[in-house]
């Protein structure tokens, strides 16, 4: 029985990876809509990655599968190729590959020797395609003249060591995010809660403005859900930031002052993340200032919301 191969390229792989982390797994569709991907691109980059082993799949649902997964969320490309790299060095697929482009100095001969040894179910040039892309990406092949590739001179060592400086940077935005947390630092759930801050600490960092402001907007919404189940609101069909604190607020858990902290944080987070405003008929840019402020916010309005429920008030 041919072994199934999904033609995907190792950005998509990264980016739908990097989705599952974000909303802790779902299914193709809701993975399709967060990254902005074609339905059919992300079924394959979805599969591919459960290939390589990032993921897992159970009856149309993704989850992790690799703890390597926790570190793509960072802005460091070098990271995130260094992740890529070490997981396709046992990937079959891929080391076939190398192998048969070693003996042949050509990577289609390489790529057709590769499907038939492995009897993968699809076109050579699938195969090829989507090999080079995780070979080029990982760095683990570099391209030479032509339309010759050679393979990189680094050792294993290298990359675990861009490995571990990510892990470094990881453990001390997480110490940042509990210490602003404070007390509260033991009551948000830690997935999905604590690492989107986590994250968009770093993006923010790494004057990644936008992408702080989406990563931090994720924990506030997660947070949100959480307390709606706290108090037994319903916020089904309550879509955003804006729409489930105002659910919490008609029932009468929160005052104003922590409704329009909120609304800041809503707003702020809808700028990031859709696209042209009718109001300007643009879409707003979101400036490395903005995001690293706005991670603090993020982070002070969940210590808020956590303490006026334990009967502290403060801002």
């Amino acid at each position: 029985m041919a072994r199934p191969f999904h033609q995907a390229t190792a950005e998509q792989v990264v980016i739908v990876s990097e989705a599952v982390v974000s909303l802790s797994g779902g299914g193709s569709a809701t993975i399709a809509a967060f990254t902005d991907l074609p339905p059919a691109t992300a079924d394959n980059a979805l599969n591919l990655a459960s290939d390589l082993g990032l993921l897992s799949e159970n009856a149309g649902q993704f989850s992790i599968e690799s703890p390597l997964c926790q570190l793509l969320r960072t802005p460091q490309d070098g990271e995130k190729a260094a992740i890529l790299r070490v997981t396709i060095e046992s990937y079959q697929p891929f080391l076939v590959f190398r192998e048969e482009h070693e003996a042949t100095d050509n990577v289609t001969d390489a790529a057709q020797r590769t499907k038939v040894k492995l009897d993968l179910d699809c076109h050579r040039e699938q195969v090829k395609e989507t090999l080079l892309s995780l070979a080029t990406y990982s760095g683990a092949l570099t391209a030479g003249q032509g339309n010759t590739y050679e393979r990189d001179a680094r050792g294993l060592t290298t990359l675990l060591d861009e490995l571990a400086a990510g892990s470094r940077e990881v453990a001390e935005a997480t110490l940042t995010i509990r210490e602003e947390l404070g007390d509260a630092a033991t009551q948000v759930d830690h997935n999905h809660v604590l690492l989107p801050l986590v994250a968009g600490l770093r993006h923010a960092a790494a004057s990644n403005g936008r992408e702080a402001v989406l990563q931090a907007g994720i924990a506030v919404e997660n947070f949100l859900s959480h307390a709606a189940a706290h108090h037994g609101t319903n916020v089904a069909g309550a879509h955003g930031i804006n729409a489930k604190m105002d659910r919490l607020r008609n029932d009468g858990h929160y005052p104003p002052k922590l409704l329009n902290v909120c609304k800041y944080v809503g707003h702020v987070r809808n700028a990031a993340d859709h696209g042209a405003d009718a109001d300007i008929g643009a879409p707003w840019e979101i400036t490395a200032q903005t995001g690293r402020n706005y991670v603090f916010v993020a982070t002070n309005f969940i210590r808020a919301m956590l303490a006026h429920r334990a009967g502290v008030h403060d801002i």
